[in-house]
């Protein structure tokens, strides 16, 4: 499966996500929704946060322009590089998850939730893991 039908079928397709974004840890968008756009300040931003939880907690992360404060960090598996971090905008939110290669992005919008956006980023997430992503 390419990389764009993970973000189509497992993130955006299960409806539990308005638009969504799989980055390389090492730099560089591989897939994303087609009206979301990471400037390379954000994606930078956006890795750094899983490195450092103190300034993501402090200021929260953007994405495509839009600011999320900080909600939560969790680990989501055994690995110690699965990390998921939750963000709010008002009633709509953010979730990021690492792999060991990628970075998955998702926003969401009400009626959307957050317990939803999480088992769907956090399910592909676990998948790419266990395949050596």
């Amino acid at each position: 499966m390419s990389w764009q039908a993970y973000v189509d079928t497992n993130l955006v397709g299960t409806k539990a996500v308005t638009q969504a974004a799989i980055l390389g840890k090492a730099g560089g968008v591989w897939a994303t929704s087609a009206k979301l756009t990471i400037s390379p300040e954000e994606q930078k931003a956006i890795t750094a946060a899983f490195k450092n939880k103190e300034a993501v907690q402090t200021s929260g992360f953007r994405i495509a322009g839009q600011k999320y404060f900080f909600v939560s960090s969790d680990s989501y598996g055994a690995d110690a590089c699965q990390i998921v971090i939750q963000g709010k905008k008002g009633g709509d939110g953010a979730v990021l998850a690492q792999t060991k290669q990628a970075i998955l992005v998702a926003t969401y919008v009400l009626p959307q939730t957050a317990q939803e956006a999480g088992i769907a980023v956090t399910n592909l997430a676990t998948y790419l893991v266990g395949v050596g992503y």
